[in-house]
């Protein structure tokens, strides 16, 4: 037994000893006391001895009982409610078995029934009260320092508490208890005005949160605690805007539903992230249709080791599929998805697979082999700026990935396809949105893909917070750098939801069957300003935006709208069986014409001639007014050589062509 160990159970058999000693030390006294009580502190001879004659018989009694409660293995200094109960059945129990007892040894005489009452009122008063001393003293001791204490209160941040209700309570006692957490609460904020002037474990309620920034002045207040789990989104926006505009750091619990029980602990506290504040109350869908939809099914996720992706891999093994295939063209995000989901789900059989869905003879193999029930295709590249200056690729891998993955869903027999789009295919300014609308029009008009078994359907939503596409992250990074944080516009405004709410309307889509052959929208309130998020992130850093970070507008860039929409004209939005979701129906589109405009656009894409491929993605979306393109085409211009060997035009014509999609005889894709 090494020198630690055995250090370590002597502290402890000491400990108990004491505990023990304390107990029948306190026992005597109490059953000594009922007795002077009872005779008016002037005890007769003959009941003096009767005290003496039953007392160690009262104590045998009280230790072991005192053991089964385990009362000897108790913290005085961390009594809580539950140990004063467990002391006072203890204590109950003792003072009934011991006139018991006596009874049945015939040693009851001479001892008055009154002083039993009053040795069971005195030893819970004195045990139960020399506990709640021992906790008072550690917490006096915490409170007012002595020097080497009041040198760590001098690094304590001081702290408000945000509601003063049962979580504050239990955050309060936690941090007092807890030297670990260099916190010093100085007062709640309750919005509840009959609390002003309460105290709570000597810790005051000084006002409600409108008055916060006075009181955060007042006090010298560095940090906010926001204990209300039970509060709305819309609540927890306010409060925490109030104390970003305050000054100071905010901290939160998380809603009451994201906590493992009612306890508050310390670690759950966490950093107010921008998704805290978008100001509406966050999507919450029933996925309980979901189940008979993915349980024991072969399920396919393109993209998968893209944000929207990988979550929609990590919600789909929550029902226990019975394989899920992982396809994706970027080995190290497959490799991380597929080790984590696999780990995670060992009953599940979790396939990964490098492709592209550009690569039909690959798609074709994958197909064959694994024949998947149900297709998520969330594979695309969805970077405006990017795309306006890589037409061809953009082109290449969102309309033709997506014609051939749905042509092969449809040939291998896919019960249901679900194509992820976006709120920027409508009424289309980019590559992107042109491209993405494309790919909605394929899987829904396309007639050789109506004609099959497969139920094609359409997903589309905005910005996603978090995802590789959003602002949020590239803010954090500017942020960190110390600044500036760039935006295109003053005015620009985009719609947002969380990658989870994201998830969950796909999810709930593929389940719900009027969503079937049509386009599914998530209601997401207002449009938020980028200029307005980026200027909360700086407060939310502890930072005055304008002052302490420049914003610097850099101008839209190519492709860019000032805002999004969510419908296109002429389409309109139908109520489903799901509260928050929507179908879009849009009018009557020329679906005869659009196999023949497809092969044009295949065409052109393979001559690579991006003139030409604009005219032909005009051709198919009437709608896609192309900006910047005159500038953007300049500079394509400006960058490629002076003139092109024969040679090397037919080399890539060549190549092209030989990736093209093969026409079936009777003119359709």
């Amino acid at each position: 037994m090494n020198t630690t160990l055995r250090t370590l159970i002597t502290t402890r058999a000491r400990r108990r000893a004491l505990i023990i000693a304390s107990q029948l030390v306190l026992a005597s006294i109490a059953w000594y006391a009922a007795f002077a009580i009872r005779f008016d502190f002037s005890i007769p001879p003959e009941s003096l001895a009767r005290f003496a004659a039953t007392l160690p018989l009262l104590l045998v009694i009280r230790f072991a009982i005192g053991h089964r409660f385990r009362l000897d293995r108790s913290y005085w200094q961390h009594v809580g409610l539950h140990d004063v109960v467990r002391l006072v059945v203890a204590a109950t129990l003792g003072s009934l078995a011991f006139p018991l007892l006596l009874y049945g040894l015939r040693e009851l005489h001479g001892i008055p029934l009154s002083v039993f009452l009053l040795d069971w009122v005195l030893v819970i008063g004195l045990t139960g009260g020399a506990r709640i001393v021992a906790r008072a003293i550690r917490e006096r001791l915490h409170l007012v320092p002595s020097s080497a204490g009041r040198a760590r209160t001098a690094q304590c941040k001081r702290t408000f508490i945000v509601g003063a209700g049962e979580a504050g309570e239990q955050l309060l006692r936690q941090i007092l208890h807890d030297q670990r957490h260099l916190l010093e609460v100085v007062g709640f904020i309750d919005d509840d005005v009959e609390k002003k002037g309460d105290q709570m474990h000597g810790i005051p309620v000084l006002g409600t949160s409108s008055e916060l920034k006075r009181l955060v002045a007042i006090h010298r207040v560095e940090l906010a605690l926001i204990a209300i789990p039970s509060a709305t989104p819309e609540e927890t926006s306010r409060l925490a805007n109030a104390g970003v505009e305050a000054g100071v750091e905010v901290k939160l619990l998380p809603p009451m539903q994201d906590m493992i029980s009612a306890n508050v602990e310390m670690n759950q506290v966490r950093d107010v992230q921008i998704e805290d504040l978008l100001g509406r109350p966050a999507v919450s869908l029933d996925l309980s249709a979901v189940t008979p939809e993915l349980q024991g099914k072969v399920i396919m996720v393109t993209g998968a080791g893209g944000s929207i992706g990988s979550e929609l891999v990590r919600q789909i093994a929550r029902f226990k599929p019975a394989r899920l295939v992982l396809l994706e063209r970027a080995e190290s995000p497959l490799y991380f998805i597929h080790i984590s989901i696999a780990r995670a789900n060992p009953d599940i059989d979790v396939v990964p697979m490098l492709a592209s869905v550009t690569n039909e003879a690959r798609l074709e193999h994958i197909f064959e082999t694994y024949r998947p029930d149900i297709v998520f295709h969330a594979a695309a590249y969805k970077h405006v700026p990017m795309l306006e200056a890589n037409v061809v690729e953009g082109v290449w891998n969102n309309v033709i990935g997506t014609l051939r993955l749905a042509r092969c869903a449809a040939r291998w027999g896919t019960a249901k396809f679900v194509n992820i789009s976006t709120d920027k295919a409508v009424n289309p300014t980019s590559i992107l949105g042109a491209t993405k609308l494309v790919g909605e029009r394929i899987v829904l008009e396309l007639p050789s893909l109506k004609a099959s078994a497969t139920d094609f359907r359409v997903v589309r939503f905005g910005n996603v917070l978090g995802s590789d596409g959003s602002v949020v992250p590239l803010f954090k990074k500017q942020l960190a750098a110390g600044g500036p944080i760039t935006v295109t516009h003053p005015d620009v405004k985009r719609y947002f939801m969380t990658i989870p709410e994201a998830t969950q309307l796909v999810l709930q889509a593929t389940a719900l069957p009027e969503c079937a052959g049509r386009i599914a929208l998530l209601e997401m309130g207002e449009q938020i300003k980028i200029v307005d998020l980026a200027e909360q992130l700086i407060r939310l850093s502890g930072k005055v935006p304008h002052k302490d970070v420049e914003i610097v507008f850099t101008g839209m860039r190519p492709g860019e709208k000032l805002e999004e929409e969510l419908l296109a004209a002429g389409e309109r939005a139908l109520p489903t069986s799901a509260e928050k979701i929507r179908i879009a129906e849009r009018p009557g589109q020329r679906s005869a014409l659009l196999a023949q405009q497809l092969r044009t656009l295949i065409r052109v894409t393979a001559l690579r001639d991006e003139q030409a491929l604009i005219r032909a993605l005009k051709s198919v979306v009437p709608d896609y007014q192309p900006t910047f393109r005159e500038q953007i085409l300049r500079q394509a211009e400006r960058r490629a050589p002076a003139r092109r060997g024969r040679r090397e035009s037919r080399s890539t014509l060549a190549l092209s062509a030989a990736s093209t999609p093969k026409v079936r005889r009777n003119g359709t894709l």
